[in-house]
């Protein structure tokens, strides 16, 4: 019986999973070192508390149990290098996993550069705990606001570096919950500022002019400070200094500046790029190895025209199911199929019940109908997984 694992329980690894257990004659292994799967895109709700931690998380056991196939196995375990060679993935617990056929998905993490100095000061919410915590520091900023008089409703500063797709709506979502909580109590003390920081000309950088319009319309609508051409120089325990030689005494400071591929990619014998992600075939097989599949964000992925994908949950999607699909075309040594992942959209949370989308790059949406769409998206993700774990828990 053939032994395929799967490396990472983040979208491309459960798109991965859910396919392959549709072949009932493999040992499949799930190996991640979380018991959890992190829905990146809500940990913005639960920080402004439209969510609590169980919205923003699926068990892992729950979900290989309730996916009903009799040699799902789940594994939590810290993989500290993988032999290629001898098939064998080696983990921090002394447990060496075997395999015949494996499939890489274990993401991004938040790109903190060597260049700037003080990012230790930083929260990189990639991380749920550190999401967990800086929503606690959040909470506590307000309440200081209201609560100490000996500040005389000094201003409060919050900085958030980096103004791409996650800067954007971790800013809006801050923003707007900031505003309701001082309308709700009618507070005095309410000048709790808030700056975007972007190093290009613009928010959003790369993504539709209609869309950064719409998306900076609404960041000014909620009083957020937009700084454009200027980056992060470095901080200290006070001050964030940027490059256009001003300074902003800050709160706390959130650090979105972009992503690097998974800290175990620098030690695998595997061609990268300069983000260390991993070079890939059309089949998303690596360049070494054939019976090797690397997928979503820890994968250079490329359309049919050669040009770098984002990392995101449509790349994510297709890159998991085409890979599970090669996987098994192998095993039953049928023709592998090249992936052809196609962006199908833009959906931004910007706030509320707000959010900005561009669908097939034809239809422009604001608003409240946006974030319906933007809410659907996520409830037909979630709902399968849903069932699923709660069938396993069962």
């Amino acid at each position: 019986m053939k032994k395929v694992v799967v490396l990472g329980g983040g979208y491309a690894g459960l798109y991965a999973l859910r396919e392959l257990v549709k072949e009932h004659h493999i040992k499949i292994t799930l190996i991640d070192k979380h018991t959890y799967h992190n829905i990146q895109p809500e940990v913005y709700d639960l920080i402004a508390n439209k969510a609590n931690i169980a919205d923003v998380t699926i068990d892992l056991p729950s979900l290989c149990a309730g996916l009903n196939h009799s040699y799902l196995e789940y594994k939590n375990l810290r993989v500290v290098n993988i032999d290629f060679d001898t098939k064998e993935i080696h983990t921090q617990e002394k447990e060496i996993i075997n395999y015949d056929y494996l499939i890489i998905a274990i993401g991004s993490r938040t790109l903190f550069p060597r260049s700037i100095e003080g990012l230790n000061h930083t929260d990189d919410l990639k991380k749920l705990h550190k999401a967990i915590f800086f929503k606690q520091s959040f909470e506590n900023q307000l309440f200081n606001k209201i609560s100490d008089e000996a500040k005389k409703c000094d201003k409060t500063h919050i900085a958030v570096v980096g103004a791409g797709l996650s800067g954007v709506e971790i800013a809006a979502e801050m923003a707007y919950y900031a505003k309701k909580f001082f309308e709700r109590g009618s507070f005095i003390c309410d000048n709790f500022r808030i700056s975007l920081i972007s190093s290009g000309d613009t928010i959003l950088h790369g993504f539709d002019k209609q869309i950064i319009k719409m998306s900076h319309d609404r960041l000014k609508e909620l009083k957020i400070n937009i700084v454009t051409n200027a980056k992060m120089t470095g901080c200290d325990n006070e001050y964030l200094y940027l490059s256009n030689d001003t300074m902003i005494r800050y709160a706390f400071i959130v650090f979105a500046g972009g992503i690097e591929a998974s800290n175990l990619a620098t030690k695998l014998t595997l061609s990268k790029n300069s983000k260390n992600q991993i070079i890939v075939r059309d089949t998303l097989q690596v360049t070494e190895y054939d019976n090797v599949f690397a997928i979503g964000d820890i994968a250079e992925i490329k359309d049919k025209q050669g040009n770098k994908m984002p990392a995101n949950v449509t790349v994510a999607r297709a890159t998991g199911i085409s890979a599970a699909k090669n996987v098994l075309n192998m095993i039953h040594k049928k023709p592998l199929i090249p992936c052809e992942p196609k962006l199908q959209g833009v959906l931004i949370a910007l706030g509320g019940k707000y959010a900005v989308c561009d669908l097939y790059g034809v239809v422009k949406l604001k608003g409240f109908i946006a974030y319906l769409i933007k809410q659907f998206v996520f409830i037909t993700y979630k709902i399968p997984l849903l069932h699923f774990i709660k069938k396993g828990k069962k």
